[in-house]
């Protein structure tokens, strides 16, 4: 509402002035039951948590799989050196034994 003054209003300018605090009003109202209605926002809390723990959820697996593939990739690296290991010796040792 205005402040009043000494001018008179016309219908119309009150009429306006009446759907303006209307519209304001049932935002104001709007705003207070979506903050009142604690079941749904409890809902949206809960699909934001859960979306949260799938993301965490995804990230954990994807280092548990890289960790996994790096602890594979030492053995089969030792073993493939064991074995140039074993042939360079099996090597020098028909050298000096012809």
């Amino acid at each position: 509402m205005s402040a009043p003054d000494s001018t008179p209003q016309s219908a119309p300018q009150i009429q306006r002035e009446i759907e303006h605090t209307r519209e304001r009003l049932g935002q104001t109202v709007e705003e207070l039951a979506a903050r009142a209605d604690v079941k749904t926002r409890a809902q949206a809390k809960v699909a934001e948590v859960k979306t949260r723990a799938r993301v965490k959820a995804a990230e954990a697996s994807e280092r548990v799989r890289r960790n996994q593939a790096a602890r594979r990739d030492w053995p089969l690296a030792l073993v493939a050196a064991g074995i140039l290991v074993m042939g360079a010796a099996l090597a020098w040792r028909r050298r000096t034994t012809t």
